[in-house]
């Protein structure tokens, strides 16, 4: 079994606004495998979330992970994630979909919310790809 650890941030400025996600994937011993900067245009800050772990997982999938551990800041996708909180809003509900979708290409996952000072590195390269995007406007 191959696991992967993915750590992911989106965010907005602005809600909408220019967003950007960040993804950070890294093997079982904790070592960088690959991360990810992407500006992804006018967003939500939860879809900006959601776009993030969407991006996480296809990624992870395509380095061959059957055992995806995820972390993110985002209390609220997590807990939508397992089930704890529904999802509500309408323009949610397919990247909810999809990322359950992509979530049962893995033989395991776990999914656990920490605080934003834990997920720092996703989150600098979400401001990374938002300071690119914006200095080329």
């Amino acid at each position: 079994m191959k696991q992967l650890r993915l750590a992911t941030d989106g965010g907005a400025r602005g809600n909408p606004g220019p967003a950007g996600i960040g993804v950070v994937l890294s093997d079982a011993h904790g070592a960088l495998v690959e991360t990810m900067a992407q500006y992804i245009g006018e967003a939500t800050n939860n879809q900006a979330e959601y776009r993030a772990l969407i991006a996480g997982l296809e990624r992870a999938m395509i380095l061959g992970a059957t055992d995806v551990v995820i972390q993110s800041d985002s209390e609220l996708m997590v807990r939508q994630i397992l089930g704890e909180y529904r999802v509500k809003n309408e323009k949610m509900k397919p990247l909810y979909e999809k990322t359950r979708r992509l979530l049962t290409a893995f033989a395991t996952f776990t999914i656990r919310h920490v605080r934003r000072e834990e997920n720092s590195e996703a989150d600098a390269l979400v401001n990374a790809a938002l300071d690119q995007a914006m200095t080329h406007r």
